[in-house]
């Protein structure tokens, strides 16, 4: 049976409690939740009351996110993680989610390998402290420094970070980056969203196209997610939808279960 989870980011007008009763309706294994909403993390909730909300629903909190630019490391950064691991513990969080900057800077062969050592060399004993993993999501962008999962496995592996750093396999960005190996051994969480536009490019596909995975989907969600399933992996697959128009569905229990019964049949 596949595990399905949602990022709050798929209903991103619903309060912290309706996305929990959403995700548990669903029969979901866990949320993602975000500080990059216009709500309030946990809808100003203290951690504790959220994680005690989760825990009566038999939901995990997967990872909370994010860290923005983490890539971009400095002291202001690192009080910028530590800030957020302190919330995360506190919530029952298993993971925070590492983003990298995506302003077309620090794109230099050799800058940013480098840039991102400085990074998890210093963010893993933060995460050792406070038992957290960080999940780091490469983006596919051409203007993102960190647009290789190769890349990241392999600064991950040099600084000794295997199992304490997991990659998110997100569908969108994995195409958006030519697709490549899938390192299921390495992934942590997948992230699924669907592009039905016909008309745009794949380079020129950005976060309002994602919308919920159905049968004209464009960036081979079924595809991938059988590839890392027949290579072991049997994680999390959490929805991650940034479109407005998936914003405002009236029913988006019923879209979600049909995107569900949707990707189950395919992989059936």
């Amino acid at each position: 049976m596949l595990k399905f989870a949602l990022n709050h980011m798929t209903v991103a007008k619903a309060s912290f409690r309706d996305m929990v009763a959403l995700a548990t309706s669903l029969g979901c294994v866990g949320v993602e939740a975000r500080n990059d909403l216009p709500q309030p993390l946990f809808d100003g909730m203290r951690p504790e009351a959220a994680r005690d909300i989760l825990a009566a629903s038999g939901l995990r909190l997967l990872a909370l996110a994010e860290v923005k630019r983490f890539n971009d490391w400095s002291n202001d950064k690192a009080t910028e993680a530590l800030a957020l691991m302190k919330i995360a513990k506190a919530a029952g969080a298993e993971a925070v989610s590492l983003i990298p900057r995506n302003d077309n800077l620090g794109m230099g062969n050799g800058e940013r390998q480098a840039t991102l050592r400085v990074a998890l060399k210093a963010l893993k004993p933060m995460l050792e402290d406070h038992g957290l993993v960080g999940l780091v999501e490469p983006l596919g962008f051409e203007t993102c420094a960190l647009r290789y999962k190769a890349e990241a496995v392999e600064a991950i592996e040099a600084v000794g970070g295997t199992g304490r750093f997991k990659l998110v396999h997100d569908t969108f960005h994995h195409t958006l980056a030519d697709g490549g190996p899938i390192f299921a051994d390495h992934t942590g969480i997948v992230h699924v969203s669907g592009v039905v536009d016909q008309t745009v490019s794949i380079a020129d596909m950005r976060d309002p196209h994602r919308v919920l995975v159905t049968r004209g989907d464009r960036l081979g969600n079924i595809d991938q997610i059988a590839a890392l399933r027949a290579a072991g992996w049997d994680g999390p697959i959490s929805y991650e939808a940034f479109a407005p128009e998936t914003h405002a569905l009236a029913n988006p229990a019923a879209a979600l279960r049909a995107s569900m019964d949707h990707i189950t049949g395919a992989l059936a």
